[in-house]
């Protein structure tokens, strides 16, 4: 089965619970047309580089998840139905990276990154 990720951004004026119910909505679509969710997370309200929908903040969310494309297909057209989701990105992976996501970790553990001068 492939895997995907997705990464969601919401109207700024949600709440976070709401947002948070907005990750588990659209999990429950996919478990429901036969995926798995394997990690959610949560980034929070970030500042966009330009507005969308006369919005320059948004509530972004990530989900890793593992369902056939059919699945993935019926997501993403509830998702452009959704008058709460602004924008999402789907991407096809060959394997999920263990542990959390770049955004979630802090600055000291990421590896690979230049010194600042």
């Amino acid at each position: 089965m492939p895997l995907y990720e997705h990464v969601m951004i919401a109207r700024q004026d949600l709440s976070n619970a709401q947002a948070e119910g907005l990750i588990e909505h659209f999990g429950t679509i996919l478990k429901d047309n036969g995926g798995t969710v394997v990690d959610t997370e949560y980034w929070g309200v970030k500042t966009m580089a330009y507005k969308i929908n006369k919005n320059r903040k948004g509530h972004y969310a990530y989900l890793r998840t593992a369902p056939p494309s059919a699945a993935v297909q019926e997501m993403a057209r509830l998702m452009r139905l959704h008058d709460d989701v602004m924008r999402v990105l789907t991407i096809k992976v060959d394997a999920h990276e263990e542990g959390p996501s770049v955004q979630m970790q802090k600055r000291d553990d990421r590896e690979g990154r230049r010194e600042r001068r």
